[in-house]
């Protein structure tokens, strides 16, 4: 069963994540990922465990979103939440485990070149 709200750690630029609850309906998830831009964008899910993913949004590089944090080979930009995902891809509550292990992770903000944005920017249209 779907859950209405969802907790879950929200992760913005050069700040520590913060516990958070979020409406679990689509217009306010897309308002959530969007903070800072000028319209409500598309949500991007990227995968983190089976349980686990990041909300964030499509179109952050483009649009010129704040570099937040560094994941793998790539940059998210903008706010993003970790939240989880049930066996039937609704999002759900993170765990206790997940909120306390996430929110170690991404615990240190970080300064990220702009430039460096472009890079992985620049990367990825080179791929599709």
């Amino acid at each position: 069963m779907k859950e209405m709200t969802i907790t879950g750690l929200k992760v913005a630029p050069m700040l520590p994540p913060e516990p958070v609850t979020l409406r679990n309906e689509l217009q306010a998830l897309q308002e959530a990922v969007s903070i800072e831009a000028d319209y409500t964008g598309l949500i991007e899910v990227v995968e983190l465990e089976n349980d686990v993913c990041i909300l964030c949004n499509e179109e952050s590089k483009l649009i010129g979103l704040a570099p937040n944090r560094r994941l793998g080979e790539d940059i998210l930009c903008g706010v993003f939440y970790v939240v989880g995902q049930n066996e039937d891809g609704d999002f759900c509550s993170l765990s206790a485990e997940a909120m306390t292990r996430y929110r170690k992770f991404f615990s240190l903000p970080e300064e990220i070149d702009p430039d460096e944005v472009c890079k992985t920017l620049s990367t990825w249209f080179w791929l599709t």
